[in-house]
């Protein structure tokens, strides 16, 4: 697999596919934009495991690639550019549209930083809640024991019968390493997978999934007591050296029509980020952002906004 990497300033963690990236104050981006060329074995899974991509993201950076036989010298886009969510920017936030965890932390150099890594989350008949919680246990070689409700969908939909216990091994689909959550009935899980290609999907039983290289890194990182923030911002904008961006993403499998964001959100949520810092917006580019719902920022202002004193306003992320 030959990559071409453009500009990409997260540190890689010895041993683990973890971005880490240090956060300037005021800071709307990490990342950035990639491409590679596929080799005649890839599929676009392969390919997002090796780039640390979930497969909804990469599939939808590249819907004009067929997904499991791109083809030999097929140019593949890489969405590895992110806005951050608009949220208190501590402990873990999860946004489900956009497939991803992020981590914000101090590092040992005294470093802001932020670690994100692609998830699989809850289908539609099986939603991740919503909301603040915290890591209230973590469990290394996990017994799954899977809820009545999940034995007999698997039953239903299947003709499986799943035990009342799965042991540790390669037929857990928690994987090796588990984050039990604080949220009432205690079943929901930060956990790794028995089944990587799946991760990015919207296809769990409302745990948050992840590949088991990041799993184990996020283990050995995270307290006991950690804040946990899952979040659905599926419109997402932010500000890169005094411009203003734009991220969309698909609606979630499941959500009612009436609460899908529309136009109206759009141009709320445009209107909000220019409240305090006044630029021309190319509303037909965020229609066709808002559109192609593709999860790649993009520009949106036509001019750049300057601060007070005449210096515009830097927050891209410093190396």
């Amino acid at each position: 697999m030959r990559a071409h990497w453009i500009g990409l300033l997260g540190l890689m963690a010895a041993g683990a596919q973890a971005e880490i990236f240090r956060l300037a104050p005021g800071q709307d981006s990490i990342g950035e934009p990639g491409q590679t060329e596929a080799e005649q074995k890839d599929t676009l899974p392969d390919i997002a495991r090796h780039h640390h991509l979930g497969f909804d993201e990469i599939v939808a950076a590249n819907r004009d690639v067929d997904t499991w036989l791109p083809g030999a010298g097929t140019v593949i886009r890489l969405p590895m550019q992110h806005l951050l969510p608009d949220t208190p920017r501590t402990g873990i936030v999860i946004n489900l549209p956009d497939g991803r965890l992020y981590y914000f932390r101090t590092d040992r150099a005294g470093n802001r930083v932020v670690e994100t890594d692609p998830i699989s989350v809850g289908r539609m008949d099986w939603k991740t809640p919503l909301g603040v919680t915290t890591i209230v246990r973590k469990e290394k070689k996990p017994t799954w024991y899977p809820p009545k409700s999940v034995r007999e969908t698997h039953l239903k939909d299947d003709g499986d019968v799943l035990p009342g216990a799965i042991p540790p091994g390669p037929d857990n689909p928690l994987g090796a390493y588990a984050m039990r959550l604080g949220i009432p009935g205690g079943a929901y899980l930060i956990h790794g997978t028995n089944k990587p290609v799946g991760v990015g999907m919207q296809i769990t039983h409302g745990c948050i999934r992840l590949y088991p290289e990041d799993i184990e890194f996020l283990f050995g990182e995270v307290p006991l007591g950690m804040a946990v923030r899952i979040v659905n911002q599926r419109i997402k904008t932010g500000w890169i050296d005094g411009v203003l961006y734009l991220e969309v993403h698909r609606p979630l499998e499941g959500v009612e029509p009436k609460d899908i964001e529309d136009l109206t959100s759009l141009t709320r949520r445009i209107v909000a980020a220019t409240a305090r810092r006044r630029v021309i917006i190319d509303w037909d580019a965020a229609e066709r952002v808002f559109e192609e719902a593709n999860g790649t920022p993009t520009r949106i202002s036509i001019d750049r906004w300057i601060a007070p004193g005449g210096a515009p306003i830097l927050s891209r992320q410093t190396p």
